[in-house]
């Protein structure tokens, strides 16, 4: 179908909306927000949290716009925005969620050979394995480059030893994709993109407990661990450029809904707070906090989607992700203290029954909520890099 509005996107829309209707089981509309949280605490579905990922997995429309070959939606960009209203119209959420599909799957597509896209994307679309990343070392944070991994030549296989930190989801991943040194004599053109299966002795994860009481991150260890020939992704010592990619796609996402959504701050302050004669928020420099929040969250997200159609089909690396990171997540963090203020002590819950669910999630987010300015590239790496790139300024240790 054509990429714009119309009969064409009409008739899809009622398409989607009938499917919708008939597909998405009507025990998961009482809390809609149950699939993502069971989906990223690394819970495998059950019940009819399996039955829809199943149907999804075989529409293809966990993955939209994804090539149809591949067993992917095939859809434009139109109609995947339909499907995304549709969706959030019955309160349905994507069952597919994860690196694959929000990192990996994008780059793959961009710089994997046929056979690699045709082992690796079908399972993706389908939700069948997890991917976790292999970026970060104890000694190689936001200097990614100085990263030590060794990845060796063993004749027809690759031998990799070396550890990675703050590894997202390691402990449940099926695969990691990995920035390992492949050359010691030169820094980022001795760097290659490698993919290793983790369910081998040679590596070890190690959850790594964090504020908000839970473990997303992991120390990752390998030891001889084994990557085939044909697991390198991009060029030998070419994996910088490879990388460089794959943090476009992970800041776009950090850019985008996950720290911004939810539930409409203003509805819950005028549930804890009370309402005027007029119907607003009681407080009137709460109304105004609350107010600027939702215009910057707004305007983010309008230009998040001008800078992702500029962008379309350019396959070089954007700084303008760089951007959209720091704004998102400072956006993002404004307002989990919002919430917490707005809902005063029963915002400093963290269990037991005098808590409802929203207020416990409340805090915890605001908790883990700190770390988005640090993971990913932390919010200091992004400002060098605008800096440098978008407005041209010179380093500081060149300014006189």
């Amino acid at each position: 179908m054509a990429d714009f509005g119309g009969s064409d996107l009409d008739a899809f829309r009622t398409e989607a909306r009938t499917w919708l209707e008939a597909n998405y089981p009507p025990s998961l509309r009482d809390d809609p927000e149950a699939g993502q949280r069971m989906m990223m605490g690394g819970v495998t579905p059950k019940g009819d949290h399996l039955v829809w990922k199943q149907r999804m997995a075989e529409k293809g429309w966990g993955t939209p716009t994804w090539p149809k070959q591949y067993g992917a939606g095939g859809l434009t960009a139109a109609e995947a925005r339909v499907l995304t209203q549709e969706m959030d119209r019955i309160g349905a959420y994507n069952p597919m969620v994860g690196m694959g599909l929000s990192m990996f799957g994008p780059t793959l597509l961009e710089y994997g050979t046929e056979e690699q896209k045709q082992r690796h994307i079908p399972p993706i679309v389908r939700g069948e394995l997890r991917w976790c990343q292999g970026y970060s070392e104890p000694g190689a944070g936001s200097d990614l480059a100085s990263l030590t991994t060794k990845c060796e030549d063993a004749g027809d296989h690759w031998k990799i030893n070396g550890s990675k930190i703050w590894t997202s989801g390691a402990q449940y991943a099926d695969w990691c994709f990995c920035l390992v040194r492949t050359d010691t004599t030169r820094k980022h053109e001795g760097i290659s993109f490698v993919l290793i299966d983790m369910h081998q002795p040679g590596v070890e994860t190690r959850p790594i407990k964090l504020i908000a009481g839970s473990s997303p991150f992991c120390e990752t260890f390998f030891t001889d661990a084994r990557a085939e020939k044909d697991d390198m992704l991009g060029p030998l010592n070419g994996g910088w450029t490879v990388g460089k990619r794959l943090l476009q796609h992970e800041r776009s996402g950090q850019g985008g809904g996950r720290m911004t959504g939810g539930a409409s701050v203003a509805e819950i302050a005028k549930t804890y707070v009370g309402v005027d004669d007029q119907g607003r928020i009681a407080d009137s420099d709460l109304r105004t906090r609350v107010t600027q929040n939702m215009m910057d969250a707004r305007a983010h997200a309008l230009t998040l989607e001008r800078a992702r159609l500029e962008s379309k089909g350019n396959v070089n690396p954007s700084a303008a992700t760089s951007i959209m990171k720091n704004s998102g997540t400072w956006i993002g963090q404004t307002r989990a203290e919002l919430l917490l203020e707005i809902m005063g002590h029963q915002g400093l819950g963290w269990s037991g029954d005098d808590f409802a669910r929203d207020e416990i999630e409340a805090v915890r987010t605001w908790l883990s909520g700190k770390a988005w300015t640090i993971f990913g590239g932390s919010q200091e790496v992004q400002s060098n890099i605008v800096s440098k790139r978008i407005l041209g300024l010179p380093d500081t240790t060149q300014a006189s």
